[in-house]
């Protein structure tokens, strides 16, 4: 049984394409047409900015979005990884809708041992264990209680969000320490520290996801987890790990978010709408509508140019969450459509 585990998960992480005629090649020729109208639907809008906003198209640009994307890259893989496993159906699948809360809580966490003169290394360890419980808390609900993803990370969200406001008084704590320093100066190649982070995070998780045994099994437990059990696999097990692997990239992107405020700021979980609008938008990417880690890089980066078109055109940053809402109800209404339907 254990050495089938791989080959079974590997085959239903992927399952052969359908050949056949009739509905399911209809359906495999919408989700075709959706894919390549998202990639001229991005194409279209970047084009629009280079011809409309100046400086759009220089390098420095360029660098400054990859900067600024990388603590919505590393909350957005978070989130990816957690849909991977829990499933893409939008009402029972997976979803973490507490990891911008808990990584608020996580910034508060670190700013304030920071300002109280703790060791580098014991502020990080705290941050990081502060991440790891609220992601045992979601494990533990939705695992261990069997409650649905999105009414127990709702809740959890709610938990994060008030330690956060309690632990600071809904106050503004400032943070400096050696760990920030180098992430906000730190350079290599000419490449800001926060611009490489997202850079090799993002092959690490490309690597793992999509070139290792790791990724095929998430996906079978994700997308058939009784033909995963069949194989071998603890789905349970793997389910928590998703949601442990969110609370740690909340803890990570909770350190990235410091550097680049040098401080810890109420308001954190408003970073949801971005994540889940990266997230989802991946999965338009994906023959059968789920989360690639590539698609998610690229989401990222396309929410971060539409934000940076939007500032360089002198468009208010409001109609960015506007247009994040629209994007996540379109992608939800295009996949429910086109996925295959599995009974």
């Amino acid at each position: 049984m254990t050495a089938a585990t791989p080959v079974a998960a590997s085959s239903a992480a992927d399952p052969l394409p359908e050949t056949g005629t009739g509905p399911n090649r209809r359906k495999a020729l919408a989700a075709l047409a959706i894919r390549l109208g998202a990639l001229l639907t991005f194409a279209f809008i970047m084009l629009y900015f280079a011809l409309t906003a100046r400086g759009f198209l220089s390098a420095y640009n360029a660098f400054n979005v990859v900067e600024q994307s990388a603590i919505l890259g590393v909350l957005a893989f978070g989130t990816a990884v957690v849909i991977v496993g829990g499933g893409a159906e939008v009402q029972t699948g997976g979803i973490d809708l507490s990891i911008a809360a808990n990584a608020g809580l996580c910034a508060a966490v670190f700013a304030t041992l920071s300002t109280a003169g703790f060791n580098p290394t014991v502020v990080l360890l705290a941050t990081l264990g502060t991440g790891l419980a609220v992601g045992a808390l979601n494990a533990f609900a939705v695992v261990g209680l069997g409650i649905l993803p999105l009414l127990a990370t709702l809740a959890v969200m709610n938990v994060a969000a008030g330690l956060e406001l309690t632990l600071t008084e809904n106050t503004v704590v400032s943070a400096a320490s050696p760990v920030l320093a180098f992430l906000q100066t730190g350079r290599f190649l000419g490449v800001s520290t926060l611009a490489w982070t997202l850079i090799l995070f993002s092959a690490l998780m490309i690597l793992v996801v999509h070139h290792t045994a790791v990724g095929p099994r998430l996906y079978a437990v994700g997308g058939h987890p009784e033909a995963a059990r069949a194989a071998g696999l603890d789905v349970g097990a793997y389910v928590a790990g998703t949601y442990l692997f969110s609370g740690f990239c909340a803890a990570f992107a909770s350190v990235l978010l410091v550097s680049r405020l040098s401080a810890s700021t109420p308001g954190t979980g408003e970073l949801l709408l971005s994540v889940l609008a990266a997230a989802l938008l991946g999965t338009v990417f994906s023959r059968r509508f789920v989360p690639t880690m590539g698609g998610t890089l690229l989401s990222t980066l396309f929410i971060g140019f539409l934000a940076n078109g939007f500032q360089l055109l002198g468009v208010s940053s409001y109609w960015v969450a506007g247009v994040q809402g629209a994007l996540i109800l379109l992608v939800v209404a295009v996949t429910s459509f086109a996925r295959p339907q599995e009974h």
